[in-house]
């Protein structure tokens, strides 16, 4: 027999050790994903809706102005967990949008959650994806507790857009004039590839869905006046949980409605000139959203967590999606996110009951509307943000809110949102 000896350098040993461990670790890792992948990642557990509010929105500059948004968010997440009537221990991550952040310091959400008085080990993300945030957080969240990584989740967004700096470029001259940015106008309202406002946008879906500006006024009047009889009728007040602003040697000034709706007067309403296009305009100041303060919570939970927790829930998640379309057609990517929303849930769109569309502008709902081919009696049928205000962070998480407190057991609900830079999502629940 033949033997051959092999020595090695001590420095050869050490490199065969160490490609050693790492093939170890590799097959580790591996055999960890495939575990997953078929026990944790592919589980899809049902996702329950048990708690909705909101903070009254203030106008810009308004009733709110003094109130950061994180702290905006903390008065959401406390009144969400609060309804809910659960232990702020029982809540395992937070997840809110927020979109103009400079100047809010580090981790917006994570100050709201520790606002509201939730444990230091609770985690937080912040999310932009514009006026989508809001809604995006609920669908990540969403995504969180179906695969099992959670059981209790907040979900939601906020935004004080009357608190929003001005800016200049940290290399701006020695010498002569400085050009100040306005921070609301760059990183929330303008569109970055066509280098015009978001309003220019909905001027081109009103050329090109001809959509008149008798039209758009006609659907801002309607959203006014719808607002103003959800707020008469209760329908609002349900939602929302109020917000205290301290006082030197006065009482607290509380605010418990929205400030927007009441501003405004239907006979100018015609009057008012475009802003945006100057030419033969249609968008105005009246038949588009404001600019406004304000935030919601949802809690969301597993069925399991809902049973352990002995929690009735008000609605469940049942399907969600993005779209996404060129950016100066931002405005109707909802009717691109819907359709994918509907097929995943084997829903028709003659089996939703109630539709919530943001109204960015008037044109963005009646485009949805005539390009989903949808009943527009059932669409906003207590205002949207055109009358009742839009912060921007907060929108869609109070969109999808409002249609679990006004759906009737057993009905389906659609709420759909664009974002800027060509984007939408769209969430489908359904009453418990």
């Amino acid at each position: 027999m033949l033997t051959v000896s092999v020595h090695y350098t001590l420095g050869e040993l050490k490199v065969k050790f160490a490609l050693l461990c790492m093939q170890f670790s590799i097959a580790i890792m591996t055999s960890c994903a495939l575990y997953n992948t078929r026990t944790h990642l592919c589980r899809h557990l049902e996702v329950v809706i048990v708690s909705a509010v909101r903070t009254p929105m203030g106008s810009f500059r308004g009733s709110l102005s003094t109130v950061p948004a994180t702290k905006l968010g903390s008065i959401a997440i406390k009144g969400a967990i609060e309804n809910a009537g659960i232990p702020v221990e029982e809540v395992k991550e937070v997840y809110m949008g927020n979109v103009l952040q400079a100047g809010e310091g580090q981790a917006p959400t994570r100050q709201a959650l520790l606002g509201a008085g939730l444990p230091l080990c609770t985690p937080a993300t912040t999310i932009n994806k514009v006026c989508a945030s809001g809604m995006k957080s609920i669908m990540m969240a969403a995504q969180s507790l179906m695969c099992g990584h959670q059981d209790v989740m907040v979900a939601g967004g906020m935004e004080s857009m009357s608190q929003v700096p001005y800016v200049m470029a940290r290399e701006a001259p020695p010498y002569g004039g400085v050009k100040i940015e306005d921070l609301i106008v760059k990183d929330g309202l303008t569109d970055v590839y066509n280098k015009f406002h978001m309003g220019s946008c909905a001027e081109n879906t009103a050329k090109n869905s001809g959509i008149s500006r008798e039209e758009q006024d006609a659907f801002a009047i309607n959203s006014y006046s719808r607002s103003k009889a959800a707020w008469e009728s209760g329908v609002l007040a349900k939602e929302v949980v109020p917000v205290s602003i301290p006082q030197k040697g006065k009482p607290d000034i509380v605010v418990k409605e929205d400030e927007e709706y009441r501003k405004v007067d239907f006979s100018k309403v015609p009057k008012l000139k475009a802003v945006f296009q100057k030419e033969n305009g249609t968008v105005t100041a009246a038949n588009a959203s404001t600019l406004n303060d304000g935030a919601a919570a949802l809690v969301l939970m597993t069925t399991d967590a809902a049973k352990r927790l002995n929690i009735t829930p008000l609605a469940k998640i049942v399907a969600f999606a993005d779209a996404a379309v060129a950016p100066i057609d931002f405005p109707i990517a909802p009717a691109f996110a819907v359709p994918k929303v509907l097929k995943a849930a084997g829903v028709k769109k003659e089996d939703i009951a109630m539709w919530e569309i943001n109204e960015a502008f008037s044109v963005v709902v009646l485009a949805n509307i005539k390009m989903l081919d949808i009943d527009p009696n059932k669409v906003n049928i207590n205002g949207g943000a055109v009358s009742l205000g839009h912060p921007i962070g907060m929108s869609g998480a109070r969109i999808v809110g409002h249609m679990v407190h006004n759906l009737k057991s057993g009905q389906y609900g659609l709420a759909g949102i664009c974002n800027g830079g060509g984007g939408a999502s769209a969430v489908l629940i359904q009453k418990y």
